[in-house]
Parts: structure tokens; C-alpha cells; sequence
């Protein structure tokens, strides 16, 4: 009888020494596709949506006016320079929002694709054979540069097309230079994400513990960008070094330095760190003997709040200080809407009606609405990586159903993310209230319940995959909320087909307060996530726990 034999991938057979690098690039490139079309998609929508929409030098004369101030918006995404061009307007619209969003997407894959592993036992195999716990640390870093590099290539690729087109005229070299800088955020919290998994000993406190950097960097940056008297406060913050390149407006290579010497020195503390200490093991020692805190453990519900309250309470904080910030700015960004009759249509278009100071919050509210669903998107994903490593089943086998679990998962999910919508419309009126800038308290309460619906649905669409196909959930929940981030963006600035639009969970949703919320529409998205939340748990109670 003939046996066939398992034949290993090529690139364990010729060079077993590099598996942990061929791993993790695998992973990271992936990701690295998917978030290099979202970037390019959105710098190319931005970028002819200008065009199309400010064909005249009067036109493009008064956006300047009225954004070369600073102001809200400019705490928001960052100063206008040189917005009468194509140019300056493309670099100020995609920079600020783009490296946030590539320093959380390099976070969460640092640690991931790090400490996640490592917590998955399956470093315990890889470092079993020709490597060390320090080489493999310096592998894993070189995959993690591949899927910065495609991240970056994908972006590159797309701008430089873009620039060629006659509306646009953006050189190669101009636009190589603008995706440089638009990942240079991602390079940066990628290091960290590998050294807080050296500090810490779960994926889960590593996360937080980049999380709290990567906030306080957006704070310091926002606070740089309010006051001109403080924009020496850039040089502290390292999305503050990411605006200093200026790409597209007078490009300054020399602030390359500080991101590149913070890479690689976070670099080589993750591989020296990664030597020091144990696999599995934590260089901020965790208590081997904490004293036992029995609290919330009666039951699955108790169970998943003691689980989830220090990512909720830090996901709740970090969007009351967002609602705070632009309840601040509301009042000085209202005169810039309203002495500007083309920024007030471009808001319009975007479906922000109403005065200036509640255009301007239902706009930036968006954002809070994308941090929601991120929320949603992560505890899916947690929720998936508790039956992928087999955590669940240590739960399962006691007297506990998978629906009680199921169910009490998704409920103080959702608890999480209506509280913190509450909490950003709460802040965002303290703000507001205090530079008078005329919005009642009730409308702003209602504004920040209008952010939950989107992500509610989202829970629901994830939740259902990972009931049916439990491997494509977390790709299920990221992949939506970047398509739907991306049709929004989008199709707010350039004609797009209803039908499109409406895929988008946050086209459902109208920016209160500048509108009053549409509760039908809210009341739908939230039945699209009930159903499949019932959906979801009903396939997964009658299937077998899968593993990674």
C-alpha cells in the first residue's frame, strides 16, 4: 500500500531557516492588499473629486480662505497649506486621516502577527526547529516590513496613475514620495505593536498598551494643529513627524529622520527584549500569584465583561475625547463653514445639512462612527480567536450552552458600543457648550446614539459569518468596515450609483446632528445585525468548534 507523504511548502524545505519570516509575511501581505486599494482608492477619490468639484482659480481662491486658518477641521485632519492646488488639497484631505488609519492597521498586526502567535502556542513549533527566540523576533519583523511594502507599493501604484492624468499633474517622483508618507505612520506603530508584545503578556494588553500610544499621539498631534502657538508640539507626537514631510507642499525629506530612527530603534528593542525573556513569557512581569477576584464569574455575561471592560473602557474613553475635541472646535469651524458657500455645498454633498457649527460635528462624527465599528469588528475577531485557540472549549465543557455564550457575547458587545456613542455625543456637547456654540444637549445625545447603528449591524454581519464560515469572520468584519468606509469617502465627493452607495453601513446613517437621525434607517441596520446575530448562533450551535 502506498502512503502519500505530507511535502513541505518550498520555502520551509530550502530555507528552513527563514519559515518564521515566509509565516509572517504571508499574513501581513494579505492584509497589506487589502489596505494598499483601500488607501490608493481613497487618495485617487479625493484627488479627481477636487478637480471635478473647484474647476475654477475663484473657487479653489475661497476653499483656501476660508481652511488656511486652521480652525476645527485643522485639529481634525490637520493645517491646510496650498489647497488652491490639486496638490495641497489631495495632501490635506488623505494625509492626517490616512496615518491614523495605517498606524491602527500596523498596530493590530504587530500584534497579531506577534504576540497573537505566540499566544496561539504556535511559535513553540517554529522555534523548535533552526532558530532562535531572537532571529525568529527579527524574522517576523521582516515579514511584517513585506506587508508594509506592499501596503506602500499598492498606494504608490495608484497615485502615480492618478497623477498622470491631466486634471491632476502630480510627477512619479512627487507621488512616490506622498505614499511614502502616507505609511510612514503604519511603519512606526508596526514597531510598536512588536515591542509592546515583548512588554506585555497577552495580545490583548499589548494591544492596549499600543493603543494608549497611538491616542496620545493623536491628542499631542490634534492639540499641535488648534493653537499655532503650539505647533512646535508636532515634533512630540509621531503622526506630528508624518504632517512635518509636507509631501505634495514643499516636501521635507529631513523629517524621514525621527520616523526612521524611531522604527529602527523600537525594532532592535523587540529583538534584544525577545532574547531576555521566556516564550510565553512577558518582560513587564506579569503577577504569578494575583489574589483571586471571583467577581462577575457567576455566569458567561459576568464572564465576557471581565473579558472585554479594559478594551471597552479605553475604546469609550478614546472616543469621548474625539466627541470632546470637536465640541471644542465646533464654534471657530461654524464661521469657516459659513463663510464659505462652496465648503457648505461640499458638507451638503457629503449629506451634512443645517448650520456650520452641526455640519461641522455630524461630518467629524463619521469618525467616531468608523471607531465604533472597529469595536464591533475586534470583538468579533476576540471572540473568534477564543474558539480558533481553544479557550472556549475549557468553557464549553462545563455547564454553560453555546447559546448563553453566543448571546452573552454579542449583548455586552453591543452595551459597549451604545455606551460609547453616548459618551461621544455627551463630551461633544460639554465642548460645544463651552464655547457657546449653540447646539442643545438633547440633539448631541442623539447624534452619538445615531453612531451605533452601523456598527450593531456590522456585529451582526460578522457575527453570522463566524457562525458559518468561523475562519473568514475577522476578515468578514474588517473587510466591511473598510468597504463601507471607503464607498462613504468616496461617494461623497464623486457621482457613485445608489445601489453602491448603499452598501455602505455608514451611507445608512445621516450626520446628526446636522440632520435629525433617521430612525427607521438606524431600526433597520439594527435588525440587519439581530438577524444575523440569531442566524449566526443558531449555525454555531450546531457545528463542530473549529480551530485555527
Amino acid at each position: 500500500m502506498l502512503v502519500e507523504l505530507p511535502v513541505a511548502p518550498i520555502s520551509a524545505s530550502r530555507f528552513p531557516g527563514a519559515l518564521v519570516a515566509a509565516q509572517t509575511a504571508r499574513r501581513a501581505v494579505r492584509s497589506g492588499v487589502l489596505w494598499g486599494y483601500v488607501f490608493g482608492l481613497y487618495v485617487a477619490s479625493s484627488t479627481l473629486g477636487y478637480a471635478d468639484s473647484y474647476k475654477t482659480a475663484a473657487q479653489r481662491d475661497r476653499l483656501a480662505a476660508t481652511f488656511g486658518s486652521g480652525g476645527g477641521f485643522a485639529a481634525l485632519i490637520g493645517p491646510a497649506r496650498d489647497i488652491q492646488t490639486v496638490a495641497g488639497y489631495t495632501a490635506w484631505k488623505s494625509l492626517g486621516v490616512l496615518a491614523v488609519v495605517g498606524a491602527a492597521w500596523g498596530l493590530l498586526a504587530g500584534t497579531r502577527l506577534l504576540r497573537g502567535e505566540e499566544d496561539a502556542g504556535r511559535w513553540e513549533l517554529l522555534l523548535a526547529g533552526q532558530t532562535t527566540r531572537r532571529r525568529a523576533a527579527a524574522q517576523a519583523l521582516v515579514g511584517l516590513g513585506a506587508g508594509l511594502a506592499t501596503l506602500w507599493g499598492i498606494t504608490a501604484v495608484i497615485t502615480v496613475v492618478v497623477g498622470r492624468s491631466s486634471k491632476v499633474q502630480i510627477s512619479a517622483s512627487a507621488g512616490l514620495f506622498y505614499a511614502l508618507a502616507l505609511v510612514s505612520g503604519a511603519a512606526v506603530f508596526l514597531a510598536v505593536g512588536a515591542l509592546t508584545s515583548q512588554l506585555a503578556a497577552t495580545r490583548r494588553q499589548a494591544a492596549s498598551y499600543g493603543g494608549a500610544a497611538l491616542g496620545a499621539a493623536f491628542v499631542v498631534r490634534m492639540v499641535a494643529d488648534s493653537w499655532n502657538g503650539l505647533a512646535w508640539l508636532r515634533w512630540a507626537s509621531p503622526l506630528g513627524w508624518v504632517e512635518e514631510l509636507r509631501p505634495l507642499t514643499g516636501s521635507r525629506p529631513l523629517a524621514l529622520v525621527p520616523l526612521i530612527a524611531s522604527v529602527v530603534v523600537l525594532a532592535g528593542l523587540t529583538v534584544h527584549l525577545a532574547d531576555t525573556r521566556d516564550l510565553g513569557g512577558s518582560t513587564l512581569a506579569d503577577r504569578d500569584r494575583p489574589r483571586p477576584h471571583l467577581r462577575l464569574l457567576s455566569g458567561p455575561s459576568g464572564l465576557t465583561v471581565r473579558l472585554v471592560r479594559s478594551g471597552a473602557l479605553g475604546w469609550t474613553v478614546a472616543v469621548a475625547v474625539l466627541g470632546l475635541v470637536v465640541g471644542l472646535g465646533a464654534k471657530q469651524a461654524a464661521s469657516a463653514v459659513t463663510a464659505s458657500p462652496s465648503v457648505e455645498r461640499l458638507l451638503s454633498r457629503l449629506g451634512a445639512h443645517g448650520s456650520g457649527a452641526s455640519q461641522y460635528v455630524g461630518f467629524s462624527f463619521l469618525i467616531a462612527a468608523v471607531l465604533l465599528a472597529a469595536v464591533a469588528a475586534g470583538q468579533v475577531s476576540a471572540a473568534r480567536g477564543e474558539e480558533a485557540e481553544g479557550r472556549l472549549e475549557h468553557l464549553l465543557v462545563r455547564p454553560v450552552s453555546r447559546s448563553r455564550w453566543w448571546a452573552a457575547r454579542l449583548a455586552v458587545t453591543g452595551a459597549v458600543v451604545v455606551g460609547a456613542g453616548l459618551a461621544a455625543g455627551i463630551s461633544a456637547w460639554v465642548g460645544a457648550a463651552s464655547q457657546h456654540a449653540g447646539m442643545t444637549f438633547s440633539s448631541l445625545v442623539g447624534a452619538g446614539l445615531n453612531l451605533a447603528p452601523p456598527a450593531l449591524g456590522l456585529l451582526g454581519v460578522a457575527a453570522f459569518v463566524m457562525g458559518v464560515w468561523p475562519r473568514a469572520a475577522t476578515m468578514a468584519g474588517y473587510g466591511l468596515l473598510a468597504w463601507s468606509l471607503l464607498v462613504e469617502l468616496v461617494g461623497g465627493v464623486v457621482a457613485s450609483n445608489h445601489w453602491l452607495l448603499d452598501t455602505s453601513l455608514f451611507h445608512q446613517m445621516v450626520p446628526a446632528p446636522a440632520q435629525s437621525p433617521d430612525w427607521v434607517s438606524a431600526g433597520a441596520l439594527v435588525a440587519l445585525g439581530l438577524a444575523g446575530a440569531v442566524a449566526g448562533g443558531l449555525a454555531f450551535s450546531r457545528r463542530d468548534l473549529v480551530g485555527e
